[in-house]
């Protein structure tokens, strides 16, 4: 299964409402308000996250099998959780970069 997630768009504008994630020197903002799950990120200075995700909108998905999702794919950044009951990885596509989510914690 695959299945529509959220749209990630980089800004350089703080956003009401943005979430620090530290361990990837980025603000998240958006996807609770937006009804069609838009997420703005905002970077800062020293984010080690691949450029191409900094700068270029990512579509995300959340996926039944995340290992077997990235299976001859392109990975740009490897699995890992950002918050507890997911698992995302990026790879790259014709020139895009694609998020995957793996959820765990799925509130009924």
């Amino acid at each position: 299964m695959r299945k529509y997630h959220h749209l990630g768009i980089p800004t350089t504008e703080k956003k009401a409402g943005e979430r620090y994630l530290e361990e990837f020197k980025m603000y998240v903002s958006g996807y609770e308000e937006s009804n069609y799950q838009i997420e703005w990120m905002r970077f800062e200075k020293g984010c080690n996250l691949p450029e191409i995700v900094q700068k270029i909108p990512h579509i995300a998905f959340e996926v039944d099998d995340l290992l077997k999702e990235l299976e001859g794919k392109n990975v740009i950044i490897e699995p890992n959780s950002p918050s507890e009951g997911i698992m995302v990885a990026f790879i790259e596509e014709n020139g895009a970069p694609i998020e995957f989510l793996q959820i765990s914690n799925q509130k009924k």
